[in-house]
């Protein structure tokens, strides 16, 4: 399983240089690899779908218990054959629909890294593996939907995709880390057999609310359903792949996964049963307005997504196994109708669906391929979308008389199905020939992927014929021939439909997505402001800043903690010492009051030396020595740099000169209680025995201060070099380039003078 999944990295390194070299075969050679994962995941189904599973376990992390471990069972399995075998022809088909795109390269390279991505996350069994490979699929899809980078429509879709799943990323990593504490592992194998445990936990709801907002926000449930339809400005093979087949229903794979775990409560059912009706009304009120192809199908596919969550929040025998094969259908039947819009687009330039018909002569396969997925997405028979629908409102029916709101819903939207299948998979095909950009023409190659996806809808219906056995004129068939004809007719009323909803069209704009946009301009306003706050480019606000938050953190703390000391700060100080201590005061003091750069300098210069005093006095000559060399040359630049200065003038105002004086006594006061604080705990001599021990021996040196500098912290000493070598460079280039501006102006000077006297 993990060469599986490392294989579609390791490929997708490669691709650009390979499509270079593949040429216009680039999408079939690429399409082998999810074709032999396939075929490899597929001998797996007769034991897998017996009851079997398989667990296989790398070493990632084990001081922290992180392990790279994937499981297979059924859920799995379906997900993997889905994600490997529509990715093969996905792969195939971007040859022909992006051919000659001068990036082409990169876009398999993201594509297959989106694959392995998609892998990773449906086999992980470590919840910290789940969430690696959950956020390369948000990062994989980001670069995928930008493709079209120079588009600011493709960044800012791409930008909004990655901020709402990425958010929800993180909610379901808390989810997930709180899971695992409460049931007393990280491995979802194991925590799928302590479901009881974690429903009657504590923190169960804590844990359901934040994996539930990862599961919606990928899946698009309301009110973070806007981030998929705007995503649609990706290339088709990008909306086919991600947005009906895959990244999409990560989501709903999150929540069959943990149904064991979470599912089959009061607040479990809850919500996603009310989440997903609430999404299935917002998303046939808005497919409903729109004429384009993409957008329909990305309202469609959301409210796929929506009854999903709701099989799922119910949770009945019955709801699981329409769940199942609802899954399977749709990703057949969508993901060959987002290809056949996408090969319309491409034979004919336009991607309005009141703009073409009469296709079905230029364009036959294509014709063929639309009208089969149609007819599967409608629920007609004998196609695998007929099984879903039956049992989806055979699992409704199982509600009572009673789900009368809940049946309605159900009923709309399988109206609204209905309608976004005909005008996106039949009508184009029909009538007189519409007014298109170019000349319709069948695309070479862009047939052979939705041919096989509409095929295996029909193929899959007669393999599993005993679920979808026909049983009578019963309430879910009759529900499935009322959502039919109502979806039918209002392919005669659509335009009315349309007109009466655009009127509401104000609504629309105080939605969800008008929410994000606002928050997004909060943060931005909050981010400038903070930045003009905290990087205003002066450094006097830095300090100020820095000093300020020192004072007060670790200030309060010892006033909390009570932990003073002063009475014993200066006892058992001789004279000496506090006469050196008094003078330093002093010049300190003067520093800052005198009116006179030299003066400062100066009494700088005298701190400088009666600290070298100091230790002197404490017996360290050679730091004393190092400190009078340092200040000596210190003094000396300043006064070089000052005689260059203009006069010295006040600049600072009276309040200012008070504000920096209370922070300066009150930052070195608590120096000075620092160190009496630490002056009173006992020496650890631990390091000092071991230098004073080891000097000698181990570095043949006797000064035990140059010894720690050179040998023992040697690559300390190393890098301090290298960073003052480097901010050494960068002056020299400056006032090398200071130089040679003033020589060109110069010149140029000398050059304009001589023209006036010419």
């Amino acid at each position: 399983m993990l060469v599986a999944i490392v294989s579609g990295f390791v490929l997708s390194l490669f691709a650009p240089w390979l499509t270079r070299f593949l040429g216009r075969w680039a999408g079939w050679v690429f399409s082998l690899l999810p074709l032999l994962i396939t075929l490899y995941f597929a001998r797996f189904i007769p034991s897998v779908f017996g009851g079997d599973t398989f667990r296989t376990t790398e070493p990632w992390i084990p001081s922290l218990g992180i392990q790279l471990s994937f499981y297979l069972d059924d859920l799995s399995l379906v997900f993997t054959l889905l994600i490997a075998g529509i990715g093969a022809l996905i792969l195939i088909y971007s040859g022909g629909y992006l051919k000659g795109h001068a990036l082409l390269g990169r876009f398999y390279a993201y594509l297959l890294s989106f694959m392995a991505s998609m892998l990773g996350l449906v086999l992980a069994d470590h919840v910290v593996t789940l969430f690696v490979f959950w956020e390369l699929t948000s990062f994989t899809s980001y670069l995928l939907i930008g493709f079209d980078h120079k588009r600011e429509e493709a960044r800012r879709a791409a930008l909004q995709a990655l901020l709402v799943t990425g958010v929800g990323g993180l909610a379901l990593l808390a989810g997930l880390l709180v899971m695992g504490i409460a049931g007393g592992g990280f491995e979802l194998s194991a925590l799928l057999e302590k479901g009881e445990v974690l429903k009657g936990h504590p923190l169960y709801l804590v844990i359901l609310l934040l994996v539930l907002i990862g599961a919606f926000t990928k899946s698009a449930q309301f009110p973070f359903h806007f981030w998929l339809p705007n995503a649609m400005v990706a290339p088709t093979p990008v909306s086919a792949y991600l947005h009906s087949s895959t990244m999409v229903k990560a989501g709903i794979y999150l929540l069959a996964r943990l149904f064991p775990v979470l599912g089959g409560t009061p607040e479990w059912q809850g919500a996603l049963v009310a989440v997903g009706c609430i999404t299935l009304v917002t998303s046939t009120l808005l497919m409903l307005r729109r004429t384009e192809f993409k957008p329909i199908l990305a309202y469609t596919t959301i409210g796929v997504l929506a009854f999903l969550t709701v099989l799922l929040g119910w949770g009945t025998d019955t709801a699981l196994k329409a769940a199942a094969i609802l899954l399977v259908a749709h990703a057949l039947y969508k993901g060959a109708l987002f290809l056949v819009a996408g090969a319309i687009d491409r034979g004919t330039g336009e991607k309005d669906t009141e703009q073409v018909g009469g296709l079905f002569k230029p364009m036959p396969l294509t014709a063929a391929c639309g009208v089969l997925a149609a007819f599967s997405m409608m629920g007609l028979p004998p196609f695998l979308g007929f099984m879903a629908k039956e049992l989806l409102y055979e699992s409704l029916w199982e509600w009572g008389p009673h789900a009368l709101l809940l049946k309605t819903i159900f009923l709309f939207s399988g109206m609204g199905m209905v309608l976004a299948a005909w005008v996106c998979g039949i009508r184009p095909f029909l009538g007189r020939e519409g007014r298109t950009l170019a000349h319709p023409h069948e695309a070479p190659s862009l047939w052979v992927g939705p041919l096989v996806l509409s095929v295996e809808g029909a193929a899959l219906a007669f393999i599993m014929s005993p679920t979808g056995a026909w049983h009578g004129f019963t309430p879910p068939l009759a529900a499935g021939v009322t959502a039919i004809a109502g979806g039918l007719g209002l392919t005669c009323v659509r335009q009315a439909v349309r007109r009466l909803l655009n009127g509401f069209a104000f609504l629309y704009r105080l939605g969800p997505e008008s929410w994000y946009d606002m928050k997004l301009r909060l943060l931005d306003g909050f981010a400038s402001f903070q930045t003009r706050i905290l990087q205003s480019g002066y450094l006097r606000r830095y300090l100020i800043f820095t000093l300020a938050t020192l004072l007060v953190s670790v200030g309060y703390y010892l006033w909390v903690r009570n932990i003073v000391y002063w009475p014993d700060v200066f006892s058992g100080a001789s004279l000496y010492e506090a006469g050196l201590s008094a003078i330093i005061v002093s010049a300190a003091i003067f520093a800052v009051g005198t009116g006179s750069r030299f003066g400062a300098v100066t009494s700088l210069g005298v701190v400088g030396y009666g600290v070298a005093l100091l230790f002197l006095h404490l017996g360290a000559p050679d730091i004393a020595m190092t400190q009078m060399v340092v200040d000596a040359i210190s003094v000396i630049l300043f006064i070089l740099v000052l005689y260059h200065l203009p006069r010295y003038r006040l600049s600072s105002s009276h309040g200012t000169r008070v504000r920096d004086g209370l922070l300066s006594l009150g930052v070195g006061g608590l120096v000075t209680l620092l160190v009496a604080i630490a002056t009173r705990f006992p020496l650890d001599q631990t390091l000092t025995s071991f230098f004073a021990r080891e000097s000698l021996p181990a570095a043949h040196g006797r000064n035990v201060v140059n010894v720690i500098i050179v040998d023992f912290r040697g690559f300390d000493t190393l890098g301090e070099i290298t960073v003052l070598v480097i901010a050494g460079l960068g002056i020299f280039g400056m006032l090398k380039l200071r130089l040679l501006g003033r020589g060109e102006g110069d010149a140029s000077r000398s050059e304009a003078s001589a023209q006036e006297d010419t």
